[in-house]
């Protein structure tokens, strides 16, 4: 990475390197791999707990999302929409906490990076885009179905089941690397025995 520092005299330029190692870079992507798994671990565990607790103890906390409507219309709609909501960010957490496993284990060997390991690590977090997607897209068109009845529901940004279709297109673009992954495994063990 290089940054251009611009001094008084424009004729002069002051360039100053600053160098990452691969290692350093893992560490920080690491890093920011947990952070995210426990703030998606905290969201997913907000949906659940609001849930059963409105359901077991109080239904007064039906109003967290501005929901109490919808629980008053229907609790099993409310119940439907948390599930989807629960589920879509618990397998968001899953994802993460396979990066950070990943990571955090060391399996990522840069010197070889065509492995076996890192093609079930790719097809694991395929699989799991796509799961994610049908539960996002389900989960959409089950809030716009609801927003037809005569319901008082929020803005569906608010909820957490958007961007179904962008996971759908990550799911295939990590399964086709999953698919070149396998090749290089194939050509670098018949390198391996020619040599």
């Amino acid at each position: 990475i290089f940054i251009i520092f611009e001094s008084i005299n424009p004729k002069k330029q002051t360039f100053m390197e600053i160098r990452i190692s691969t290692q350093q870079l893992l560490k920080i992507l690491f890093y920011v791999a947990l952070l995210l798994f426990v703030g998606i671990c905290i969201e997913s565990g907000m949906y659940i707990f609001n849930g059963i607790y409105t359901f077991t103890i109080n239904s007064y906390n039906a109003n967290f999302l501005s929901l109490k409507a919808l629980y008053q219309f229907d609790p099993g709609h409310y119940g439907v929409v948390m599930l989807l909501l629960s589920i879509v960010t618990t397998l968001k957490a899953v994802l993460f906490f396979v990066i950070v496993k990943l990571l955090h284990d060391k399996n990522l060997n840069l010197y070889q990076p065509f492995s076996t390991k890192m093609y079930h690590f790719l097809l694991t977090l395929s699989g799991l885009s796509v799961v994610i997607a049908f539960f996002s897209n389900y989960g959409l068109n089950y809030l716009k179905w609801l927003q037809e009845k005569p319901i008082a529901l929020p803005d569906l940004s608010t909820f957490a089941v958007g961007g179904g279709d962008v996971w759908f297109f990550m799911g295939i673009i990590l399964f086709l690397i999953a698919k070149i992954f396998k090749r290089g495994i194939e050509i670098q063990s018949d390198n391996e025995l020619t040599i």
